[in-house]
This record gives C-alpha cells, structure tokens and sequence, in this order.
C-alpha cells in the first residue's frame, strides 16, 4: 500500500549528508553502507560510535543533526511505545532548527500508536516519507529469536497467524530510495514480503535451508513475556514487548502489499531465497 497525505511539494534537491539513527542495527547499517555506496556523507548514529546518538539521551540528538540535510529515522525501541510520540515531536522540531529538510521514518505496520508517532514527526514541517513494514526475515537469524533458531525451536507467541515476512534488504533499498529520489515527500509505504507465511512454515523453511531440524513453539503472551524477564529484562518492558507482538501477530497483518514494487520496480525477495543465505550459503 502506497499512500499520500497533503505533503505535495518536492524535494529542491537531493541531500549529500545523512544522519542515520540506529546505524549499527539491523536496517541502519544497511541504509548507512548503501547510501555510502551513492557517494553521500553518512553521519552513523549510535551511542557508541563517533557521531553520538542515543534516543534515552535527547542531549545527543542536536549535535548528530547538525550538518545533515536528511535522516534516517530508527526509533527505539518502537514508535509504539510509550513517550515515542513526545521522542518524534522533539526530534522533528530540532531538525528543522538544524536545517534538515528531508525524513524518513521507519514504521511498525498495523500500529496505531505508531501513526501517532508519525504524525507528531511530520508536525514540524520537514518534508516526510513513511515506510511501515512487516515482521522482518532477519529476526531470525539476528537478535533474540535467532538463539532460539541455533537451539532447535523458535518460541514465540504468533499462534499460527501467517505474516508476510519482509527481507531486511528489501527494507533498506526503500528507504535508501526515499531518501535520494523525488517524490515520496508525504508517502506512506506499506512494505511486505511476497507471500504469508506461519511461523511453524518458518521453521520448515530453516530447517530445509540449513539442514537441521527447527521447530516452532508457540507461547502464550504471558509466557513469553516471562521468558523475556528470564533472559534479563524488566518486568514492565518483558509485558509490553510480549504484548506488542500478540497485537501485531493476531492476524490483522496477514496481507500482503505490492509497496516494494512501487517504490522499486521489482518485487521482494522471497523467505527462502533469505534462508537459503542465512542458513544455506550463498549459492544453495
């Protein structure tokens, strides 16, 4: 899904210095390596690398915008969460007072705290484009749920909700393409995978590509949410993470959208051309 608000007018020209927040995780530091590879100047964001940047420190936020005429939006931990839309507020009026002329924001789909989030970014005037996505492929094979991959068995509270899984490098080629060519001011760019699938078919899916047998769990969310406070988080964060993947896996996301197409002309990749790299190699 592709859609428009009343944010029509164009970019003057194309930004040569980007600021990108979130730039060592999964999609900032494939946003950061693209547009390096375009010719731009990337500020990358992190709270411990040399440009500074750390969404619980607002103190960091001005000095990372300073010089940028365009960013990459990453918020953390999700725009769904609480003070998120305050953060984006804040965050888009200090780019304006810096010159920034150019946003991208990456969305969580079917959130609508998260439209909020957008809307409070978008307030400020610098012009805005969008990019709501899907679970991400990459979710196995980095971070928390990859553990599990390695164990054997993929705990997570998904039921059996199919969901059009989104490869991280899909992701970050809309994004690039939204930061560096005209006309997404004001666009809202709903980005899926190809086709559903259930996270049981996830783990056949890994399991083929890697050759060793990988099998879904399915939790309850007040299950995980204790698994989570087991693995060191804080009661009230270990709740609210398990509840916000219940609501986005309850089965309102189960569609696919063509907004990969449309902002790139070809269609995403597939979950198991995505396996067949991450477990497979590179040329199963």
């Amino acid at each position: 899904m592709t859609t428009h608000t009343n944010q029509t007018q164009q970019y003057p020209s194309r930004p040569t210095t980007v600021l990108v927040t979130g730039a060592t995780g999964k999609t900032g530091r494939r946003v950061a390596a693209a547009l390096a590879e375009r010719g731009l100047t990337i500020r990358a964001g992190s709270r411990t690398g040399t440009t500074r940047f750390d969404w619980e420190d607002p103190g960091t936020w001005a000095e990372a915008l300073h010089g940028a005429d365009a960013a990459y939006v990453n918020y953390y931990p999700d725009l769904a969460a609480p003070g998120a839309e305050e953060a984006m507020r804040t965050f888009g009026e200090l780019a304006a007072a810096h010159g920034v002329r150019r946003l991208t924001l990456l969305s969580g789909r079917g959130e609508p705290e998260a439209v909020r989030a957008e809307r409070a970014l978008g307030a400020a005037g610098v012009e805005l484009a969008v990019v709501r996505a899907s679970f991400f492929a990459q979710n196995f094979d980095e971070g928390a749920i990859a553990a599990g991959v390695e164990a054997g068995a993929i705990a997570f509270p998904a039921g059996g909700t199919a969901e059009p899984l989104i490869d991280a490098d899909d992701l970050a080629e809309v994004i690039v393409e939204t930061l560096t060519a005209d006309g997404h001011a004001g666009a809202v760019h709903e980005v899926t995978g190809p086709r559903l699938l259930t996270f049981a078919e996830v783990a056949d899916e890994i399991s083929k590509a890697s050759g060793r047998q990988v099998v879904y769990v399915p939790m309850a969310e007040a299950e995980y949410a204790g698994m989570l406070q087991e693995f060191g988080l804080l009661e009230a964060e270990a709740r609210w993470l398990a509840g916000l993947f219940t609501m986005l896996l309850d089965g309102h996301n189960a569609s696919v959208t063509d907004g990969v197409r449309r902002v790139l002309g070809r269609e995403p990749r597939d979950f198991t051309e995505f396996a067949r790299r991450a477990w497979g190699g590179e040329n199963a």
